[in-house]
């Protein structure tokens, strides 16, 4: 989702001409479909499953504790000891039970090898309302991890975030974005975003992964065609230099860059502002956090980072 952009007025220098401009959420939607458009998208096999064709023995990763209030209760075992956070359940079929307006409702049975226990999960749902776009809160299903790691796992990429976590801690560590990477697996991920994507560098050997969605969600920018692409990123701008391509992989910027240069690097700014005077026109990029950056005709004359 774009911000709001909300333009400062700045009086231009010694002339008494102020004329700034507004750039509003479609300019900046222009400009970075703009930027999209260059990058090939490969995008996935979707994903498709639904209860009824759930087999026994399909196995889901737990990945919260809390996974335990979305059962009932029973004789067999203490809910409030229970402790399920990185064990796999396993599907041992369903059973349906009547409500008050005569609808049958399916309850799923998921069975935990490591206490053989056996859990039951009350959906509310008809089996025709579990669709392939159901899944059980806080679990994974690993179907669906195996059916993302037979397409990407083993393969060259090129990573496009530089948001990058450390593979053992799960803690954000320093990335680059737009370099080539071998996705070493898929392994299940959180609650939030269920896939980790396990890779390494293709120059320094460096081992990090991403939190990626699924192909159901409405996270998009999180799916795999917003974090890896195919094809080298820099063929799309021929006229970047790799000096400054350096730079942009690292999303570090430098005077002399263009605005085209320093998007790519840092990315859309929160809001700006144009003021032409005798010099030509003078414009500034303002990120969150205090940072900015200060063109004069369309190319970085000062910056703070």
């Amino acid at each position: 989702m774009v911000a709001a952009l909300l333009v400062a007025g700045m009086a231009a220098c010694g002339t008494g001409i102020e004329n700034t401009e507004r750039v509003t959420d479609k300019d900046v939607i222009k400009a970075m479909q703009e930027m999209d458009s260059r990058r090939p998208v490969s995008t996935l096999e979707t994903y498709r499953d639904s209860v009824a064709a759930w087999r026994v023995g399909k196995a889901f990763h737990v990945s919260d504790d809390q996974v335990k209030l979305l059962f009932s209760h029973s004789n067999d075992y203490d809910l409030d000891t229970v402790h399920l956070a990185g064990h796999t359940l396993v599907y041992q079929g369903y059973d349906t039970g009547s409500v008050y307006d005569n609808r049958q409702t399916v309850n799923l049975r998921l069975q935990d090898p490591a206490s053989n226990n056996t859990y039951v999960y009350r959906t509310s749902k008809t089996i025709n309302e579990l669709g392939q776009n159901f899944r059980i809160p806080l679990l994974i299903d690993m179907d669906l991890v195996a059916h993302v790691a037979r397409q990407v796992a083993g393969k060259d990429y090129y990573v496009c975030t530089p948001i990058w976590y450390d593979r053992a801690s799960g803690q954000m560590t320093d990335g680059r974005q737009f370099i080539q990477v071998h996705i070493d697996s898929v392994q299940p991920g959180n609650n939030v975003m269920p896939l980790r994507v396990l890779f390494t560098t293709a120059d320094t050997g460096e081992r990090a992964m991403v939190w990626m969605s699924d192909n159901a969600s409405t996270m998009h920018g999180r799916d795999f065609d917003a974090l890896f692409t195919a094809t080298d990123p820099h063929l799309g701008y021929p006229t970047i230099t790799d000096a400054n391509w350096e730079l942009i992989t690292r999303q570090q910027v430098a005077v002399g860059m263009t605005k085209q240069e320093c998007r790519l690097a840092l990315g859309a700014p929160a809001r700006t502002s144009q003021n032409p005077d005798q010099r030509g026109m003078r414009e500034y990029w303002y990120y969150d956090g205090g940072a900015y950056l200060y063109f004069v005709d369309g190319l970085l004359t000062q910056f703070r980072r």
